[in-house]
């Protein structure tokens, strides 16, 4: 009924001689802190980089920073089981369901969640972009810190894991340039079955583009960038999505995790959840609400142009963003069950950070320093302990999206 009624405005308006006035948003590159700017594989191997004086594994993590606190030795679980003991302190302590059960969506599409019995495979890419303007510093640990916090605590075989990293190496297929990171991107899925566990992170710089398809509600793909970009270009979400998601049989689980700015939606997964374990919708009444407002407030001015350009830009912008949400749920649902964490919103930064004195990217810390206290957490409670041990000191709000509807009070797994 309020866009019926703004529809009628501007066809008021139209009628009256005004002429329409249209704006054009700019594209976004890489920015600062995280943004913006079948044979065997090689694995990296970085001999004599773990620190020392620290405890052994499962404590040891590469950049030699330890979570703070309470460190629970239970490990995050790998499969559906009764937690055993209590879950996390007092303030994520509630329900926590352990019967996963599949469904249908959009209609006739099947989705089940895994019963993590497979086989395991990682992909970890870590990119500091070393002698660049954009260098970063904390991406390689937040590698190896995630390769070690896996292996430990989540089942994960380093014999099962490729990692890419533009650290000094004599194999050039070590390196995360493009073509390497979609040929691992391959091997990781490659032969996927239902009930396998595949796990990929991504740290290094994130970035924004134009989008051709209307996907996107701000009208730009995420990006992710190799350490080439400047000769091969960014790696957009739809490329991703295709690379990772689409090969996926019903009943594979993917756990993503993506360290760098502009991240929300970097696997373009269509269920976006709310630290209240609500699905995210496009919330066209208050943007539309603003728009009239804004345009209320141009006319008590006498502007008659921009109560015009406000009225449009508000009816372009509804009818846009309602599309764009639909589209992404008709050509982006799987059947697979694909989870995705990210660093922050799709218009924030992710920061390149320093913790207990070692370079770390801030998401990559608080999801180890999270689960390392606290293993057993539902999808819920993970969300909302990641974003309150950010939130002393970092803007960035970390996301959860998934290729299915989840139970957003099951026992997170990976």
């Amino acid at each position: 009924m309020l866009l019926v009624k703004l529809a009628h405005a501007l066809q008021l308006l139209r009628e009256r001689g005004i002429k329409r006035l249209r704006s054009r948003g700019v594209g976004h590159g890489p920015q600062s802190q995280r943004g913006g700017l079948g044979a065997t594989w090689p694995k990296r191997r970085v001999e004599g980089r773990e620190p020392t004086g620290l405890p052994a594994p499962p404590h040891t993590m590469y950049g030699g920073y330890m979570p703070q606190g309470y460190y629970d030795q239970r490990g995050v679980p790998t499969s559906y089981q009764a937690p055993s003991g209590p879950v996390g302190p007092p303030q994520y302590q509630g329900y926590v369901q352990t019967q996963p059960h599949g469904g249908m969506m959009n209609g006739n599409m099947p989705y089940e969640y895994s019963n993590m019995q497979g086989k395991r495979k990682a992909l970890l890419i870590g990119i500091n972009y070393v002698g660049t303007s954009s260098q970063l510093n904390g991406c390689w640990n937040d590698t190896h810190n995630l390769a070690n916090f896996i292996q430990h605590h989540a089942g994960y075989h380093p014999d099962d894991m490729v990692i890419l990293t533009d650290e000094p190496s004599d194999n050039p297929r070590t390196y995360p340039t493009r073509e390497n990171m979609v040929n691992a991107m391959h091997w990781l899925v490659s032969d996927a079955r239902p009930g396998d566990a595949l796990f990929f992170q991504f740290s290094g710089h994130g970035g924004q583009e134009r989008a051709v398809e209307m996907d996107e509600e701000d009208g730009y793909n995420e990006t992710i960038l190799p350490l080439d970009y400047a000769q091969t270009g960014q790696i957009p979400d739809d490329e991703l999505h295709a690379r990772l998601v689409r090969p996926l049989p019903v009943g594979c689980r993917l756990t993503a995790l993506f360290d760098s700015c502009h991240s929300g939606t970097a696997l373009d997964l269509p269920y976006v959840y709310a630290t209240s374990g609500n699905i995210k919708e496009t919330n066209i009444t208050m943007n539309v609400g603003k728009g009239i407002l804004g345009a209320a407030m141009d006319y008590a001015r006498g502007d008659i142009g921009g109560v015009v350009r406000g009225l449009f830009d508000t009816f372009k912008s509804a009818t846009v963003n309602s599309h764009a949400a639909q589209y992404t749920r008709d050509t982006r649902s799987s059947g697979a069950d694909v989870i995705m964490l990210s660093g922050c919103k799709d218009s924030q930064t992710s920061a390149d950070a320093v913790e207990a004195g070692k370079a770390t990217g801030a998401m990559s810390w608080a999801f180890i320093t999270v689960l390392s206290q606290w293993p057993q957490l539902s999808y819920k409670q993970l969300l909302n302990a990641t974003r309150d041990c950010l939130a002393a000191k970092y803007s960035q709000k970390p996301q959860m999206s998934a290729s299915h509807p989840i139970d957003m009070d099951l026992l997170f797994v990976m």
